[in-house]
C-alpha cells in the first residue's frame, strides 16, 4: 500500500492492546531510497569511532617522546591529554548536536572526521607545545561531531531490542582505538618518529571519512517528531537538565569516565615508570592487557544487556551499575599493585567490567529521549563527560604527579588514587536512575 510519504518511512503504529506504539525505526531515506544495510553502516561508523580513539590515546601512547622532545612537565602533558582537546569539543558538542537532529548526521559525522584527521597530521608537523596544543584543539573541534549524531544515527537505524548489540558493537571502538594509539603509535615511532605516527593517523581517517559520506545513507525521520516546533536551544536545556534521569545518567557517564579515561590516559606512563619498560613496551603491554578484556567486556555486556533485558533500559543501568563498581576496584589495585604480572592479572577484569558499563547509559539515554532532542540530550550528556574526564582528570592526576614525587610513579599513582574513586559515585547514581527512567520517558515524551 502506497504511504503519502512516499514509503520513505515506517511510522510507528499503535498496539491493539492500547499499550504506547513502538519508537520509530527508518526503512529508508527521506527521498525513498533503500537506507545502506545497518550492519555496514554500523561497521563503517564503528571504524570513524576507531579512528577517534585512536587518535585520543596516540598522545598518551607517545607522551615519554613527545615530553623528552618538548622537555615539558607532567601538568603540561595533563594539558595536551585533556584540555588543549576537550575545551573546544566541549563548546562545540551541543551546537554540532542541535544541527544533527535538524539536518543530515552522516554529512556531519563525515566532515567532522575529515576535519579532525586534518588537524591530527598537522599535530605530526608541530615545533613547539604551543603549536601542537592548538592542532589538539582542531581535533576536538572535529571530534565534536561525531559521538552524539552517531548515536542518534545508530537508534534510527535499529530498533530498541538491538541497540544494546549495536552499541556494544560501537563500543568495540574504544579498545580497538586505545590499542591503536598506544600500541600502533609508538610501534611506528620506534620504527620512523613520533609525528609520522600522527601522519598516518590523519591520512587514514580522511580516507575513511570519504569512504563513510559516499557509502552511509541518511535515513529518514520520525514525521511526528520531525514535524513538532523546534524548542530553542535555552528551554531544551532547562527541559532536559531539570530531567532527573537525564541528570543522573550524566554524573554516571561523567565520573565513571573521569575514572575510567584518566587511568587509561595515564596507564602507560604509569607501566613505564613503575615496571621499567620502554614507551613502545609499555604502550602495547598496557593497551593488550586491557584492551583485549575491554573488547570482549563491551561485546558481552551488549549481548548479554539485550539477553536479560529484552529492551528493558532499567537491566541495562543495573549491569551498569555492577560493572562500573567492579572496575573502579580493579583500576584502582593495578595503580598499587608493584608487580607487572600481578598488574596484567587485575587488567582481566578491569577490562571486562569496564569495557560495557558505558554501554548502558547510551542505550538508556536513547531509550528515554525523543527523536526531537536526542542527539541534543545526548551531547549535553557527553558534554558534562567530557568536562570531567577528558578536561579534569588528566590534569589534576598530572598536576598531583608533580606536586607529591615528580616524574616518579609513586606521585602519579597518588594522583591517579584521587581520580580514580569517583568512579563509586557514579555506581550509586546509576542505581538511582533505575528508579526515575521510566517515569522520566513518559514525561519527556509529553513535553
Amino acid at each position: 500500500m502506497n504511504r503519502p510519504n512516499g514509503g520513505a518511512i515506517a511510522a510507528p503504529a499503535p498496539c491493539a492492546d492500547g499499550a504506547p506504539a513502538l519508537p520509530f525505526v527508518a526503512t529508508m531515506t527521506a527521498s525513498g531510497r533503500p537506507l545502506t544495510n545497518r550492519w555496514v553502516a554500523l561497521s563503517l561508523l564503528v571504524l570513524v569511532a576507531i579512528l577517534n580513539y585512536a587518535d585520543r590515546f596516540l598522545i598518551p601512547g607517545l607522551a615519554q617522546p613527545i615530553k623528552a622532545h618538548f622537555a615539558i612537565s607532567d601538568a603540561m602533558m595533563g594539558l595536551l591529554m585533556g584540555p588543549a582537546f576537550a575545551l573546544l569539543y566541549s563548546l562545540f558538542t551541543l551546537p554540532i548536536a542541535r544541527l544533527a537532529d535538524r539536518r543530515s548526521r552522516i554529512a556531519i559525522i563525515a566532515g567532522g572526521c575529515a576535519f579532525w584527521s586534518f588537524f591530527t597530521l598537522l599535530s605530526g608537523l608541530a615545533t613547539t607545545p604551543t603549536m601542537l596544543a592548538l592542532a589538539r584543539v582542531g581535533v576536538g573541534i572535529g571530534e565534536a561531531a561525531y559521538q552524539a549524531p552517531a548515536a542518534a544515527l545508530i537508534a534510527a537505524y535499529f530498533p530498541v531490542a538491538e541497540r544494546g548489540r549495536a552499541f556494544a558493537l560501537m563500543g568495540t571502538a574504544i579498545y580497538i582505538g586505545q590499542m591503536g594509539g598506544l600500541a600502533g603509535g609508538p610501534a611506528i615511532a620506534a620504527a620512523s618518529t613520533w609525528q609520522t605516527a600522527f601522519h598516518v593517523l590523519g591520512m587514514i581517517g580522511i580516507i575513511v571519512a570519504l569512504a563513510t559520506w559516499l557509502i552511509v545513507r541518511e535515513p529518514a525521520r520520525d514525521p511526528v517528531a520531525h514535524a513538532a516546533p523546534v524548542l530553542p536551544l535555552g528551554p531544551t536545556m532547562r527541559l532536559l537538565i531539570g530531567t532527573p534521569s537525564v541528570r543522573l545518567l550524566a554524573t554516571v557517564m561523567a565520573l565513571g569516565s573521569l575514572s575510567g579515561v584518566t587511568f587509561g590516559m595515564w596507564g602507560p606512563a604509569l607501566f613505564e615508570r613503575a615496571y621499567g619498560l620502554s614507551t613502545q613496551a609499555a604502550g602495547a603491554t598496557f593497551a593488550l592487557s586491557f584492551g583485549m578484556p575491554g573488547l570482549l567486556g563491551v561485546l558481552g555486556f551488549g549481548f548479554l544487556a539485550d539477553r536479560l533485558g529484552k529492551g528493558d533500559a532499567t537491566v541495562q543501568l543495573r549491569l551498569t551499575a555492577l560493572a562500573l563498581g567492579g572496575a573502579t576496584t580493579a583500576i584502582l589495585l593495578v595503580t598499587w599493585s608493584e608487580s607487572l604480572a600481578l598488574a596484567r592479572i587485575l587488567a582481566v577484569p578491569a577490562g571486562l567490567m569496564g569495557g560495557g558499563w558505558s554501554v548502558g547509559v547510551l542505550a538508556g539515554l536513547q531509550y528515554m529521549l525523543s527523536n526531537a532532542h536526542r542527539a541534543t540530550g545526548t551531547a549535553l550528556v557527553l558534554l558534562i563527560s567530557s568536562m570531567f574526564a577528558t578536561v579534569l582528570g588528566p590534569v589534576l592526576a598530572g598536576q598531583l604527579s608533580d606536586w607529591i614525587a615528580g616524574a616518579g610513579p609513586y606521585g602519579l599513582r597518588f594522583g591517579l588514587s584521587v581520580a580514580i574513586p569517583t568512579g563509586y559515585i557514579g555506581v550509586w547514581a546509576a542505581w538511582r536512575a533505575v528508579r526515575s527512567l521510566e517515569r522520566d520517558k513518559a514525561s519527556l515524551a509529553a513535553a
